[in-house]
C-alpha cells in the first residue's frame, strides 16, 4: 500500500515520546523529519521539510496542506488538570536531574523556577516575561493549537472571546484524522494499522513515563491556595469545554475523530 504522511501534533505531556517511538518503527528513522520542536526553525520557514514520511513532535502545523500523499494528521489530549500537574512535577524531577549549574542557564528557567518557587509563585508571580512562559505553556494549549496551528498560540488566541475560540477549536478537530486521549491509546494503535497496514504497540511500551503514583493534579492542588486552584481551573476553562463537546466523560474515556 502506498505509505500516508502521518503528522503527529505532539502537546508535551500527553505520551508523545511513546507515539513518536511508534512512528519510527513503522516508518524507518531515516523516513522521520528531524524537526521535534519549533524552536529548531528560524521564524518564517517550514517546520515540515519536504521528503518526510512522519512528521512528529512540538512543532506549528501551518504547512500541513502542502504535504503529500493525503496526510493524516492527529493529536493527543489529556485531562487539562491532570497535564498541568504532570508538566510541573516534569519539570521539577528534571531539575534534580541537570543539577545546580544547568539550572543556571537561560533555556532551562522553566525548570529552575519550579525547583526554586513555591508551586503558587511558579505559576502566578514573576514579571510580564515570565507570566507569558506562563500562558505559553498553560493557557488553554488545546484550544490555541487547534485554532492558530501553532505550538506558542496562546498569544493569538487569547484576547477571542471563550465562545468564539471554542467553536474554532472543534471546526479543527473536524479536520484533523484523528483525536485521541492518553487514557486509551488502542484506537490510535488500530487507525495506524489500517493508515500504513503495520501494526505497533504504543499501550504496551510506554516510554519517558513518570512515576505511577496516581492522579498528580490532586496532589498539586494540596499544595495550592483555593484561589489558585480556582485560576488554574479558570485557565484551561476553555480546554475543559472544548473536551466535553469532542465526547470525552469526565473520568477521561476515549475519544476519536477519523477521517
Amino acid at each position: 500500500m502506498t505509505q500516508p504522511t502521518l503528522v503527529f501534533l505532539h502537546i508535551p505531556k500527553t505520551a508523545g515520546q511513546s507515539i513518536h517511538a511508534a512512528l519510527t518503527e513503522i516508518a524507518g528513522p531515516e523516513n522521520v523529519s528531524p524537526i521535534r520542536v519549533h524552536t529548531q526553525v528560524p521564524d518564517g520557514q517550514t517546520q515540515m521539510p519536504v521528503g518526510c514520511q512522519i512528521y512528529s513532535g512540538h512543532i506549528d502545523w501551518v504547512d500541513l496542506e502542502n504535504l503529500p500523499n493525503d496526510p493524516k494528521a492527529f493529536t493527543v489530549l489529556r485531562d487539562p488538570l491532570e497535564r498541568i500537574a504532570s508538566f510541573y512535577f516534569y519539570l521539577r524531577r528534571k531539575a534534580d536531574l541537570i543539577g545546580p549549574n544547568a539550572l543556571t542557564l537561560q533555556e532551562n528557567m522553566g525548570m529552575q523556577r519550579a525547583a526554586v518557587w513555591s508551586p503558587e509563585d511558579y505559576f502566578f508571580a514573576g514579571n510580564t516575561m515570565w507570566q507569558a512562559f506562563i500562558r505559553d505553556h498553560y493557557w488553554n494549549p488545546y484550544c490555541s493549537y487547534l485554532v492558530t496551528k501553532r505550538i506558542r498560540g496562546a498569544a493569538q488566541a487569547i484576547h477571542m472571546p471563550s465562545d468564539v475560540l471554542l467553536a474554532k477549536a472543534q471546526a479543527a478537530a473536524r479536520d484533523l484524522s484523528g483525536l485521541y486521549h492518553t487514557n486509551d491509546l488502542r484506537p490510535l494503535e488500530r487507525d495506524l494499522k489500517r493508515w500504513t497496514g503495520k501494526s505497533v504497540s504504543i499501550v504496551d511500551k510506554r516510554v519517558n513515563v513518570g512515576p505511577s503514583d496516581g492522579p498528580r493534579w490532586p496532589k498539586l492542588a494540596a499544595l495550592l491556595s483555593k484561589d489558585a486552584v480556582q485560576k488554574l481551573e479558570q485557565m484551561v476553562a476553555v480546554d475543559q469545554r472544548l473536551m466535553h463537546a469532542l465526547g470525552f466523560a469526565p473520568a477521561g474515556a476515549s475519544y476519536r475523530m477519523v477521517g
